[in-house]
């Protein structure tokens, strides 16, 4: 099955542009966003794991995680959410962080929005970054390759809960 996937980066806007299409309903899709246990298998890019501090997905919540390597090196991050819609749209802002939670501003702004067509959903997130800098270390950190690969792993892992 052929699935939509675009991935753009517009350095002018400091914004990165995401579409993903899923062969799966809407609501597995949006748990798999917004739940830390289904959120934790498929986020980070293999080898790497995904560890979930606390995350209370809610308007001000936040969550607080690491990407963490084979050799058992954490690289945390923070989210706060800042509007929620659910089943269509949440958006938060990304920071990575120290294991004290102090955050490494400027952050990124996430909005991620949410359609069911024929049994397929798309998701397009959008990543706003106001320092062009952050951006790029982003991108030099392997983002582009990393993203790719949680969308091929969150595709598995939907796979697999469809089943159940």
């Amino acid at each position: 099955m052929n699935l939509l996937f675009d991935f753009t980066v517009d350095k002018a806007a400091k914004t990165i542009f995401i579409t993903r299409e899923f062969d799966a309903d809407l609501s597995l899709v949006w748990d798999a966003f917004t739940k830390p246990e289904i959120l934790d298998q498929w986020v980070a890019p293999k080898p790497w794991m995904s560890k979930t501090k606390y995350m209370d997905f809610k308007v001000g919540g936040r969550r607080f995680y690491a990407m963490v390597s084979p050799e058992g090196q954490e690289r945390w991050a923070i989210q706060k959410y800042t509007s929620i819609s659910p089943k269509t749209n949440f958006k938060m802002l990304n920071a990575f962080a120290d294991k004290d939670e102090n955050p490494e501003l400027p952050g990124s702004d996430w909005d991620y929005t949410f359609s069911e067509e024929n049994g397929k959903t798309t998701v397009r997130i959008t990543i706003y970054n106001e320092s062009l800098a952050r951006m790029e270390k982003m991108i030099e950190m392997g983002f582009t390759e990393g993203f790719k690969m949680s969308m091929k792993n969150l595709e598995n892992v939907l796979s697999d809960l469809s089943q159940k």
